[in-house]
């Protein structure tokens, strides 16, 4: 597998409409993101892959056109500011722009009950999702969905997973009620924490860390993201700032069922 000081972004980099990937992508990183987890994972021509929480799925339909994936994507229902379009529908919209639309199929679905088959996917990619299932349902939620990935997955098959994490650091006193904001105390947990509750399911972990880039990638979120960009003084911004100033990262891993 790739390591992670080797990435260059030499797919991404042909995506310069940043406005327009953040629009469509949930979370830092966007297409950059994408490139790292992919490249990291290994994909490989012509294997299927499940993308768990696509959001509009940009980040899926990049995936199908720069890897030549066969993806399968799950989301349960649509945009919270968006109640009348479906993501599917997002997802595919983007897969035809792309060109990928033989390539795409999105599916209302989430975590922990996919109804998908188990053992059919080489690949399973997830990012800026499962923490939001931690932070409104708990761990025990965060554990099963980890369950469901690895049984859809084949044996042998690669869990690509990335999400904001924190360090291994104490919030000051006078930052953490702001951080409250963002649920910075329900959804983010350490790197070693994520890692143990991927460990418990059974994956063998083959990398992880906090992404060299981490700062990059939030810094173009908080910059390009139509929900903060224009908004540089919204106190979600400044918490997000102070977060990344007190000990909030971005961490991945990669494991192997």
């Amino acid at each position: 597998m790739r390591k992670e000081n080797e990435m260059n972004y030499r797919k991404s980099q042909k995506y310069t409409d940043y406005y327009k990937i953040y629009e469509q992508c949930a979370g830092p990183g966007g297409l950059k993101l994408a490139e790292h987890l992919a490249e990291m994972m290994s994909l490989k021509s012509g294997k299927k892959l499940i993308d768990i929480g696509f959001f509009k799925g940009y980040q899926t339909c990049f995936l199908a056109k720069e890897y030549n994936v066969d993806i399968v994507g799950i989301e349960p229902g649509c945009v919270p500011w968006e109640p009348g379009i479906p993501n599917i529908e997002h997802l595919m919209k983007n897969a035809r722009d792309l060109g990928v639309a033989d390539k795409v199929l999105g599916v209302q679905s989430g975590l922990p009950n996919t109804l998908l088959p188990c053992n059919y996917f080489d690949y399973a990619y997830t990012t800026s999702c499962l923490e939001m299932i931690r932070g409104n349902d708990g761990e025990e939620a965060y554990h099963n969905a980890l369950i469901e990935i690895y049984r859809i997955l084949k044996n042998g098959g690669v869990l690509g997973l990335a999400e904001p994490m924190n360090l291994e650091v104490t919030i000051p006193d006078d930052v953490a009620p702001l951080l409250k904001v963002i649920n910075f105390d329900k959804h983010f947990v350490t790197l070693e924490k994520t890692k143990k509750a991927i460990l418990e399911v059974g994956f063998k972990i083959m990398e992880s860390g906090y992404a060299e880039d981490a700062q990059l990638w939030w810094d173009e979120y908080l910059k390009y993201d139509p929900g903060y960009g224009p908004n540089p003084e919204r106190e979600q911004v400044v918490a997000f700032k102070k977060a990344l100033k007190h000990g909030l990262s971005f961490g991945y891993i990669i494991a192997v069922k």
